[in-house]
């Protein structure tokens, strides 16, 4: 994990400061004509980008071994309170997104193995590998076009009302705003989970032990109950937690389609105003997510699974 994070902080720095976009310019905004060279030069002093690449990378790095992480150039705060202050929302929002699209996914794909070469297989896999290929944000467009502007049923986008002081926002108001990105991205990750799921079991289905117990009368749900889903669950909670990724990275478009106020809105415009800081801290961070995400598929894996237990020798 340590040699990962190294090598993802200092590619990304690299790529950060090569990339077209001036921080300083980024930095000053629309007042850019009102400043000259010698503000312009200050500034670059106090933020350190008149230095070479690699002291602003060592420096960085320093002080986060310290525990700062810097200061955002949009936000005036600290990165560690945007961080912290952001985080709340982005994980809410994907954790409703996770649990929703790995139980539908699974039921979706126990049902298509279920009902193998039937018209409910070919409708589910269809209905999967369309949403495969599928854009996260433009399946978030759609949800918005039809649920917000055509029906009218949801907000158009942010976390809370408009022009609401904070302290009058209620967890309905929260939630109202939380169903659109949430239904969008569980949409789109229901696809491999099904598909996954589907193929294992009817693997399962074919084993010699099932077809062992079809001979004794077992049909239907209890077939599938005392034989299936274990073997199944197993494969279908490692996928799960693998794909904190492709999680993370859905959140992103999500939450810029719909204005949701994340750690993903967050990385997009640290990105498009060349907020060092705050982008290289979003980086650490979701690096440090799918890490975890990673982890915990494992540790689940080796408990549920007798076979990853190696006995000791006698």
């Amino acid at each position: 994990m340590a040699t990962l994070l190294v090598a993802i902080c200092f590619i990304s720095f690299l790529l950060i400061k090569n990339s077209p976009i001036d921080p300083i310019q980024a930095y000053i905004g629309a007042d850019m004509l009102k400043v000259g060279p010698e503000q312009r030069e200050k500034i670059a002093e106090y933020w350190g980008l008149n230095q070479p690449i690699l002291v602003q990378f060592f420096n960085w790095g320093s002080a986060l071994l310290t525990g700062d992480m810097g200061t955002s150039m949009i936000y005036r705060q600290p990165v560690s309170e945007v961080i912290s202050e952001r985080f709340f929302h982005s994980i809410v929002l994907m954790l409703t997104a996770w649990i929703l699209s790995g139980v539908i996914g699974f039921i979706m794909g126990v049902v298509a193995a279920m009902k193998k070469d039937t018209w409910i297989d070919r409708l589910i896999k269809w209905y999967c590998y369309l949403l495969a290929s599928t854009p996260t944000f433009w399946m978030g467009l759609l949800v918005l076009i039809i649920f917000s502007v055509w029906l009218g049923w949801f907000p158009v986008g942010l976390g809370v009302p408009a022009g609401v002081l904070a302290e009058d926002v209620t967890i309905g108001d929260q939630i109202k705003h939380l169903i659109l990105p949430a239904m969008t991205l569980s949409i789109v990750g229901v696809g491999n989970v099904a598909l996954h799921t589907r193929q294992k079991l009817i693997d399962v289905l074919a084993s010699e032990y099932v077809l062992f117990a079809r001979a004794r009368g077992e049909r239907g749900i209890i077939l599938f109950w005392r034989h299936g889903l274990r073997n199944i669950a197993i494969p279908a909670i490692t996928l799960q937690f693998a794909g904190f990724s492709e999680l993370f990275g859905g959140a992103v478009l999500a939450e810029q389609v719909f204005s949701y106020p994340g750690l993903g809105q967050a990385t997009v415009e640290a990105g498009l105003r060349g907020d060092v800081p705050l982008l290289l801290g979003l980086v650490l961070f979701s690096a440090l997510f799918v890490f975890v995400g990673n982890l915990i598929a494992d540790l689940i894996y080796h408990l549920l699974d007798p076979r990853m237990r190696g006995g000791r020798s006698k």
